[in-house]
C-alpha cells in the first residue's frame, strides 16, 4: 500500500505510516467501506470545464471572480500596480546592468571589441520598461473601458452558478403548477377595445 500522504510504499500489516505517521489503518477502512457504484459528479470537475462552450466558461469564470470579491475595478487596480511594478523593475535593470558593464569595462581586462556590446548590455533592462508601461496603458485606459460596461450589466442571481443556468429560462412543460409569467405577448394589443364602448 502506498501512504497518501507521503506516497512512499508501506506493508499492508503497518496501521500507521514509517514516513510521516499518517494513519494507514483508517484509509485503509475508507477504501474498503467504498461503494464502486456511487455516482460521481462530473460537472464539477476540471472535465466538465473543458467540454464548455466558451462563454459558459467566461459567465463561469466572471461569476466565481464576483463570489471572491475580483471586481473589474480591483483588476483594473491590480493591472497598474504590475504596470508600475514591471515598469520600475525594468529601470532598475537597466541602472544595474549600466553599472556593471561599466565597471567591467573600467577593469581594462575586457578587450575592445567585446568592450562594445557589453557597453549595450543595459538594453535588456527596455523590455520589462516596456510590458510595464504596456500594462499602465492598458490598466489606465482600456479597463476603465471594462469597469464602465461591467457596471451597465445586470447582475445575476447568486445561485445562478450551482443550477447552471441562466436566470430567463423557461420552466419544464411537464410542471404542475402555474407560475405567472412577468410579461405577456398580447398585453396592449387590446386596449383599443376596452375605450371604444357603446355609444349612446
Amino acid at each position: 500500500m502506498f501512504c497518501p500522504q507521503c506516497g512512499t510504499n508501506q506493508s499492508d500489516e503497518l496501521k500507521f505510516c514509517k514516513s510521516c505517521g499518517a494513519n494507514l489503518y483508517a484509509v485503509r477502512q475508507v477504501v474498503a467501506t467504498r461503494e464502486t457504484d456511487e455516482k460521481f459528479d462530473w460537472s464539477k470537475t476540471w472535465v466538465a470545464e473543458m467540454f464548455m462552450s466558451g462563454e459558459e466558461a467566461i459567465r463561469r469564470k466572471t461569476e466565481i471572480e464576483r463570489l471572491q470579491g475580483i471586481t473589474p475595478e480591483v483588476k483594473r487596480y491590480d493591472e497598474i500596480k504590475a504596470g508600475v511594478i514591471t515598469g520600475c523593475v525594468g529601470i532598475g535593470v537597466m541602472i544595474f546592468l549600466y553599472v556593471l558593464a561599466e565597471g567591467i569595462i573600467l577593469g581594462g581586462r575586457i578587450p575592445p571589441h567585446v568592450t562594445e556590446i557589453i557597453r549595450r548590455l543595459w538594453v535588456a533592462g527596455v523590455i520589462p520598461l516596456m510590458v510595464g508601461i504596456g500594462l499602465l496603458v492598458n490598466g489606465l485606459f482600456v479597463s476603465k473601458k471594462l469597469v464602465e460596461m461591467a457596471k451597465r450589466q445586470p447582475q445575476t442571481k447568486p445561485d445562478a452558478l450551482e443550477k447552471g443556468t441562466a436566470q430567463h429560462t423557461l420552466r419544464p412543460a411537464d410542471t404542475t403548477e402555474f407560475v405567472p409569467s412577468e410579461f405577456s405577448v398580447t398585453e396592449g394589443t387590446t386596449k383599443h377595445l376596452r375605450s371604444s364602448g357603446p355609444k349612446a
